[in-house]
């Protein structure tokens, strides 16, 4: 049985009335906009309502990206004029709180980049695995002169530690699957030829057990999640570094230099930004 979230930015496929796959479909680049936004807000409801779900796994269609930054090419009142979640939190960050918290495990399979908002997506899945030739993970915001506005400040810390993640998020570099693995921002880096294997099996396993159960053992672990304030806080900061001359003379050089197109600048986002 399969669903299409209009217009197929996000496809859904349920492998079974347990087990759902949400696909990332929006070449060339995966780039996030309003109408994304708006279809996580479908999807995130979608899980938490339906008594059949279980486990949920992200991954994606576009070759060499997993879930990249934002849209810098729209207008920036596309995202800023959506209504806010029923967190009251603006709806990204809405999603990234609701979807750690709702009664369905989640698993983002990461293979291409996880840039910013693919970040913010692995930090708010409950585990993420991780192609060992093909995935990369970057929070490249301070590189521009901005601040990340999906929690990453947030949470790395609590992941991986604080010095960890101030290295992450300062140096604004990319994050090979090795090194995610080995700081524990990945649950797993895995071959490539055996990431889907691995994660579907896992997805199978778990979709068999009572939903009660795991329900309830999500909630009981969740004690140790940041609170709503903590991603208001980096949601507001990032709009407002937006709006600062540092960061709109940082998108505008990427932009001239090949950001947001297919090419050097996107496959290689960490090191043209060590030459800003």
């Amino acid at each position: 049985m399969n669903r299409t979230l209009k217009p197929t930015q996000l496809r859904l496929a349920k492998m079974s009335r347990a087990c759902w796959r949400v696909t990332i479909d929006h070449p060339p680049l995966n780039v996030m906009g309003a109408e994304m936004v708006k279809q996580f807000q479908e999807l995130i409801s979608a899980l938490e309502t339906d008594a059949d779900v279980k486990v949920v796994i992200f991954d994606s269609a576009v070759s060499g990206f997993f879930l990249n930054h934002s849209d810098f090419l729209a207008p920036l009142d596309d995202i800023t004029s959506l209504p806010p979640g029923t967190t009251g939190l603006p709806p990204w960050p809405d999603f990234l709180m609701r979807l750690p918290r709702a009664p369905v495990v989640s698993m983002a399979l990461i293979r291409g980049r996880a840039t910013g908002n693919g970040s913010e997506l692995a930090l708010a899945c409950d585990m993420s695995f991780a192609s060992l030739e093909k995935a990369v993970i970057s929070q490249w915001e301070v590189g521009v002169g901005m601040v990340a506005g999906g929690g990453p400040m947030a949470r790395l810390p609590q992941l991986i530690g604080r010095n960890r993640a101030l290295e992450v998020l300062l140096g604004s570099d990319d994050i090979s699957a090795k090194q995610a693995e080995a700081y524990g921002y990945v649950n797993r880096a895995l071959p490539d030829s055996g990431l889907d294997a691995f994660v579907n099996e896992l997805a199978s396993r778990i979709a068999k057990f009572d939903k009660w159960a795991i329900a309830n053992t999500k909630r009981l672990v969740n004690t140790s999640l940041s609170p709503d304030i903590e991603l208001g806080a980096g949601w507001d900061a990032c709009m407002a570094s937006l709006a600062r001359p540092a960061a709109q003379t940082g998108i505008r050089t990427l932009i001239d230099q090949g950001f947001h197109k297919p090419g050097d600048v996107e496959d290689r986002l960490g090191y043209h930004l060590g030459q800003l």
